[in-house]
């Protein structure tokens, strides 16, 4: 995930026969975003041919991956959503938030939207401010800390009170949840990254089985008995557990890489941090941007339910189209001047949660939680400055960091408050 700025030089040196997407790797040490942007220009319809037989679609531009993610006549979630997957169908299709078309995911969507939102996110607040100065609490003291390590904690904390799960278990679901997520990287990888997927995989569902059980003739409010008491159709056991999954996996695996990727940013633009020192209201813009410019859910996966014309191509039946979320949130027809980072950009249609149907059922409880981090940062400190080298996270589906070493500069009121 190279957020630097995609040159002409750059795009010179790409040759889209050489370019490998599915490789996890490359997106750790290469730069998709030079090869998205010589796709978007020359290529907006790429088929890859991976050497075991293979093959998918590459869709890069804006209103191309807002069609495939929004028109699920066209193009089906219900045979995997990650790139991943593909060429195995998944094996909870039809059953998980994530593998559903409507109308059966307006079905499952339907009870949990009034735990993200509204009232029920209300209640969340308390809960959300104490997380992110939880998150924050190393950085006093001026040493070295690492933001992208810690920010792992964050939504934990968050989707672990929403679903009420207990928080002595939260440090083992980050690490499941990480290893399912990118099975790749050698942070998380044990042994080979099927095994390290099957782990995951094993651990977490083992797990929900586990809370789904114990929750048995028990009440209450929070998302994980909401889903075994629905109305509009009664989940099975099995159905449960996936969508735990599903809901825990979407959350933790993506808002850290927003974290840790706006504050790269603004160690790398101090202007626009000062920016947004000097006018505080211009924090849910700096979210917005840091959403946009790290676009962590970097790729979704869905399958053409006819033959498709799209892009200046067809895309036959049956065949995979991998859309780039990253790629589009950087498409010049949409975003002015995209490869500057600038808390006062003004329509800012972004599709970091993405589009349709599929929109992240979490987005509110991320932005919230992304403007009281902020708040709070400009509230302490004075500036981010680095401590270390990024390490990028290995991963084809989310772009974003394992380590992240940085040193925070109090605010003068609070260095002197500290002495």
């Amino acid at each position: 995930m190279k957020l630097a700025r995609v040159t002409a030089a750059d795009m010179a040196a790409v040759d889209l026969s050489q370019i490998d997407l599915f490789d996890a790797a490359y997106h750790a040490e290469g730069d998709p975003h030079a090869a998205w942007a010589v796709m978007r220009e020359r290529a907006p319809l790429h088929l890859s041919r991976l050497p075991d037989g293979r093959s998918f679609f590459n869709v890069t531009r804006y209103h191309d991956a807002c069609r495939v993610l929004g028109d699920h006549r066209e193009f089906t979630s219900e045979r995997g959503s990650l790139l991943g997957q593909l060429g195995h169908d998944d094996a909870a299709a039809g059953r998980m938030l994530v593998a559903t078309d409507p109308p059966r995911h307006s079905e499952l969507r339907r009870p949990l939207n009034k735990m993200f939102t509204g009232r029920g996110l209300a209640r969340s607040e308390d809960r959300i401010r104490t997380a992110v100065r939880s998150l924050l609490a190393p950085a006093p003291g001026g040493d070295a800390w690492d933001i992208a390590q810690r920010a792992t904690m964050l939504p934990m904390a968050i989707a672990g009170a929403l679903m009420d799960l207990p928080e002595p278990h939260w440090a083992d679901l980050v690490r499941w949840t990480g290893m399912a997520a990118a099975p790749q990287d050698p942070v998380f990888m044990i042994r080979n990254p099927h095994a390290t997927l099957a782990i995951a995989h094993h651990q977490l569902f083992e797990y929900f089985a586990t809370q789904y059980e114990a929750r048995k003739d028990t009440e209450g409010d929070d998302a994980f008995r909401l889903l075994m008491t629905m109305r509009d159709g009664e989940l099975t056991r099995e159905e449960v557990v996936v969508n735990c999954y599903s809901l825990l996996l979407g959350a933790n695996a993506t808002t850290p890489h927003t974290v840790a990727g706006t504050v790269l940013a603004l160690m790398e633009n101090p202007e626009q941090f000062r920016a947004v020192r000097e006018n505080p209201e211009l924090v849910p813009a700096l979210v917005e941007e840091g959403l946009r410019w790290t676009s962590p859910a970097s790729s979704f996966l869905r399958y053409a339910v006819e033959d498709v014309e799209i892009a200046g191509g067809v895309v036959p039946k049956g065949e995979a189209v991998a859309v780039w979320v990253g790629s589009a949130n950087r498409d010049a027809e949409v975003f002015a001047d995209p490869y500057r980072f600038d808390v006062r950009r003004a329509d800012n249609r972004h599709i970091a949660f993405g589009y349709g149907a599929h929109y992240c059922l979490g987005a509110t409880v991320a932005r919230l939680t992304l403007r009281m981090l902020f708040e709070e940062v400009l509230d302490r400190f004075e500036e981010f400055v680095p401590a270390g080298e990024p390490s990028h996270l290995t991963s084809n589906f989310v772009a974003g960091f394992t380590s992240l070493p940085i040193r925070a500069v109090p605010r003068r009121s609070e260095a002197v408050a500290g002495t």
